[in-house]
């Protein structure tokens, strides 16, 4: 089953000189996949995400989510079907410093008035499977960056969302929490079944995906598929960066393990 099937998309950022950001890209991702977006800084990567995510609008070209073409959709019914279709991550947390970690976990279903019992199991089981009960009651301030990812994750999926999109969700986090929370999408991924879409700059976190699509200059450049190893897999996403541009070779002798 396909969750998003993009044809023909291409975005033009008007201005006193037009900027193409991206042109005719053609993608489908199947129920259940967890596919990288990777290329070089300035290629559209984000760019494509706000688009699917409803936050930009395409110039041309067509998105499908489960189906349905949300950019037809009036103002109110967007919104419902970004937060009913939609789980979203960030690389700077987007908790909200007000509330505990448990009350910005849940505000997707506060926002649907679903009920106190049904918003305390949920909570109850999502936490226990991030490993995060124990900080439930604390304030953003008072955890760890990888214990604020792991809470911003479980808010994008404590509603069991057609499509996870995260947006550089290890950028802020050092090698050993970004591991923990790549771990995570993978059980998440393997266990739930979410279909995910990650950007990312980092390789080994992008090691984690079932397959990379890479884009340079708002085209689709290469798409690459990960096989039983993880290590080969990290090494030819490492080739394939640089190929593009960059310093992917400082990283070659980094090992996943």
């Amino acid at each position: 089953m396909e969750i998003v099937k993009i044809n023909r998309l291409s975005k033009i950022y008007n201005g006193k000189v037009n900027y193409r950001a991206l042109t005719d890209i053609d993608l489908t991702i199947k129920q259940g996949e967890f596919v990288g977006i990777m290329g070089p800084s300035g290629s559209g990567k984000t760019t494509l995400l706000n688009l699917i995510s409803t936050i930009d609008q395409p110039t041309s070209g067509e998105i499908f989510i489960n189906g349905k073409n949300p950019n037809g959709l009036k103002k109110n019914d967007l919104a419902k079907f970004r937060r009913q279709e939609f789980g979203l991550v960030f690389q700077d947390f987007n908790l909200l410093d007000t509330l505990t970690i448990g009350e910005n976990i849940i505000l997707p279903l506060t926002l649907d008035r679903r009920s106190n019992k049904e918003m305390d199991e949920k909570l109850a089981t999502i936490a226990e499977k991030l490993g995060i009960t124990h900080i439930l009651n604390k304030r953003t301030y008072e955890v760890s960056g990888g214990q604020k990812q792991r809470a911003a994750f479980a808010r994008a999926t404590i509603h069991s969302p057609s499509l996870l999109l995260a947006d550089e969700p290890t950028g802020n986090l050092d090698s050993k929490s970004s591991r923990s929370v790549m771990e995570m999408m993978e059980t998440i991924n393997q266990t739930d079944h979410t279909t995910m879409l990650l950007v990312t700059h980092d390789p080994l976190a992008a090691s984690y995906c079932h397959r990379i699509v890479f884009i340079k200059d708002g085209q689709l450049y290469n798409e690459i598929y990960r096989g039983e190893n993880r290590q080969a897999f990290f090494q030819e996403i490492i080739d394939t960066l640089s190929f593009l541009g960059g310093n992917a070779h400082e990283l070659s002798s980094i090992s996943v393990e």
